[in-house]
């Protein structure tokens, strides 16, 4: 995919496997952290709030979801339990996968917390 210049068209040119996973992520992270400043960076949407909070991106089997902190120990042990890949910072969640909507939620109202008390950028 070539290098959007806004989120909208970041989705929109994404692939059909993938569109409603971002879109839906899009709107898990608009919901739980409202006044999040949205944006394209190092080309795919990037989304801050006191410091990074959250960026996702479509790949050839999947979507990804990577946060600015460390995925806490029992977020990633569940999600991995329910058979989603993670990593230090990051969800994969592949097309035939339901987006994990509330774990990703809490995971993103606990981090706009720490960054708003810590401001990590």
């Amino acid at each position: 995919m070539t290098e959007q210049k806004d989120v909208d068209s970041y989705i929109a040119k994404s692939g059909d496997k993938a569109r409603p996973i971002l879109e839906e992520i899009r709107k898990i992270i608009k919901s739980a952290v409202p006044k999040t400043e949205e944006q394209i960076n190092w080309g795919f949407p990037l989304y801050k709030y006191h410091g990074t909070l959250a960026h996702f991106a479509e790949y050839k089997k999947h979507v990804a979801i990577g946060f600015g902190l460390d995925l806490q120990d029992k977020d990633r042990k569940m999600l991995e339990k329910n058979g989603y890949a993670t990593g230090q910072k990051r969800i994969q969640i592949k097309f035939d996968q339901k987006v994990p909507a509330a774990t990703i939620k809490q995971i993103l109202k606990s981090q706009a917390t720490i960054n708003k008390e810590h401001i990590t950028d």
